[in-house]
């Protein structure tokens, strides 16, 4: 069975209530392939959750940026699985590259947040991915193996997981990693998924890839047989995040 496409909008730590009115505006008011063609949930900062519930068209979804390792208590600041559940929000962003170098999150410590909202019923995109220094030394596949070994070791069941491969160089910095660079990776993800979890799972997982995508190459990247769709982080907050969403009908075409 065809992957569906997939567009998720990391919002990451921007945007005030009038910002968040504006861009849910622009997207509300957008003609974009139906569900049958592209699944979209946008990612806002979690203070912006319930007014962007509220307002957002029905045929897109929300997802937290992050939350807890295990159930809630004494955790200042946090915010656990079950609390966005509790908002009817059904996605949960988890093991960003941000997350990974500014606040340490091992592979382990991910992978346990990924195992522990899975059990809460929260589907999960799982972030993975190399610093420029990897790439550059040749351990790009190691390092995102290890990070999706470490996932893999926690959970049983791959049907509400997202794997977002997001070279770490190519984020917030205007490089792409290019069309031929994601597929490559892309696809070995899949053989890595084949050969380490099962035939089933590698056909039908989407792995999406994030890293400085634009309106101006997302068709290029979708146009890749191992690309099942975008991580979009910038971009996202913009109108060009449109044309983004409506680079899916590449693989209907």
């Amino acid at each position: 069975m065809a992957r569906k496409f997939f567009v998720g909008g990391n919002w990451k730590c921007n945007g005030t209530t009038e910002d968040v009115k504006k861009i849910v505006k622009t997207l509300n008011e957008a003609e974009v392939p139906s569900t049958d063609v592209v699944e979209v949930v946008l990612s806002p900062p979690f203070v912006f959750i319930p007014l962007v519930k509220d307002l957002l068209r029905p045929d897109f979804q929300v997802a937290a940026q992050n939350c807890w390792v295990s159930k809630g208590g004494a955790y200042t600041g946090e915010i656990s699985a079950e609390m966005i559940k509790s908002l009817s929000v059904d996605w949960v962003v988890l093991g960003h590259s941000e997350r990974r170098a500014l606040l340490n999150e091992s592979n382990e410590f991910v992978a346990d947040k990924v195992a522990y909202a899975l059990s809460k019923g929260l589907k999960v995109m799982a972030c993975v991915g190399e610093t420029l220094e990897q790439r550059e030394s040749g351990s790009t596949m190691e390092v995102v193996a290890a990070q999706t070994k470490a996932i893999a070791a926690k959970i049983t069941n791959w049907d509400d997981v997202v794997v977002a491969y997001e070279p770490v160089w190519a984020i917030g910095t205007g490089k792409v990693a290019s069309p031929a660079q994601a597929q490559e990776v892309h696809a070995d993800l899949r053989k890595w998924l084949h050969d380490n979890v099962s035939a089933e799972v590698a056909a039908s997982t989407r792995i999406i890839y994030g890293g400085s995508v634009n309106g101006a190459n997302c068709k290029e990247l979708a146009a890749q047989p191992d690309v099942d769709g975008f991580l979009v982080g910038g971009a996202s907050l913009k109108p060009e995040f449109v044309d983004i969403i409506k680079s899916a009908t590449v693989k209907s075409a």
